[in-house]
């Protein structure tokens, strides 16, 4: 049986607690042998991402304490949008020995519609789901273990320079980073 590597891609823009939390459970309840992060490049759905250099420096901030779990630019390497199958084509080729997963909060579950090819991502790295507050993976009752907390709530909080509610769900590391480097601050009108 190959070790499992389990992907946890998306924007980190900025990496928050629960993806932390998202982290740390597939090493210490699921069991994968590792984790890898990789950080969008560019958003395939258009969205509006802060430099890449800065969100791989904050995500390898705040996964640095999490042993087994590895930050990538792969992304960048890749160039160009982002597409999980073709982030996940890369990563069997590079880690033949590994069985991929795909790792995600239950709320992803709701937008695979819109991800190009979505079978195909899920033949080479099958979902690893955790629970999300506010999203059930299945109809089976289970405790939430991810927070309801977005990168989007924290950036909001953030520009307004509100330190606690969720801006305080940033690992202290991203908090004093995204403090050095002047990120999400307001904008002038």
């Amino acid at each position: 049986m190959k070790p499992e590597l389990a992907v946890l891609g998306g924007s980190f823009d900025p990496p928050h607690i629960g993806h932390v939390f998202l982290a740390t459970y597939a090493r210490s309840v699921a069991g994968v042998a590792r984790v890898l992060v990789a950080p969008t490049f560019e958003h395939a759905f258009g969205k509006a991402l802060s430099p890449f250099e800065h969100r791989l420096r904050m995500s390898e901030l705040a996964f640095s304490l999490i042993d087994g779990v590895e930050v990538s630019p792969i992304e960048r390497e890749l160039g160009g949008t982002s597409r999980t199958l073709r982030l996940v084509e890369e990563l069997s080729r590079r880690h033949p020995a590994s069985q991929l997963r795909l790792l995600v909060g239950a709320d992803i579950l709701l937008e695979t519609q819109r991800w190009f090819r979505f079978d195909d991502i899920v033949a080479l790295a099958p979902l690893l789901v955790a629970e999300r507050a506010g999203f059930a993976s299945s109809g089976q009752p289970s405790a939430p273990l991810l927070p309801q907390v977005s990168s989007s709530e924290v950036r909001r909080a953030l520009a307004a320079e509100d330190v606690r509610g969720p801006a305080s769900w940033l690992p202290h590391e991203v908090r004093t980073y995204i403090a050095q480097h002047g990120l999400y601050q307001p904008r002038e009108p």
